[in-house]
């Protein structure tokens, strides 16, 4: 099924080993082919994922955009789900529903699982900050 991206001025985007860059005006992209698809909003880099579980989000994401290195990108995300669940065992639900997407090979799912995970990470500071 072919993707549709719409891409605003000046915008990036990766799609299957390149990044591409919008010009000047507003464009529409359909991809045809399974690629690997993240928008620059999408993307986390080492600097930007200075969370536990955006690391874990940066783990799954490399291992969406560069299967060349996946068992490396596998090891990071073991070593990071252990360390967060130790942290927060109230984590392991959606660590396991990450983990499902990522042993089924379905690195989009498990992105966007990882994102529910952020969310959740943020609630946690949140209501932990609140309580003090």
């Amino acid at each position: 099924m072919p993707l549709r991206i719409e891409l605003k001025p000046g915008e990036k985007v990766f799609i299957g080993g390149a990044v591409i860059v919008n010009g000047s005006s507003r464009t529409h992209l359909t991809v045809l082919n399974d690629v690997p698809v993240l928008r620059e909003r999408d993307i986390l880099t080492e600097q930007t994922a200075n969370t536990p579980c955006k690391r874990i989000y940066l783990a799954v994401q490399l291992m969406y955009m560069d299967e060349r290195h996946l068992p490396q990108h596998h090891q990071a995300f073991g070593e990071l789900m252990k360390e967060v669940v130790d942290a927060a065992p109230s984590t392991l639900s959606l660590l396991e529903r990450i983990s499902a997407f990522i042993v089924n090979r379905e690195y989009y799912q498990a992105l966007k699982a990882a994102k529910e995970l952020i969310r959740y990470e943020q609630d946690i500071v949140e209501h932990a900050k609140q309580s003090h």
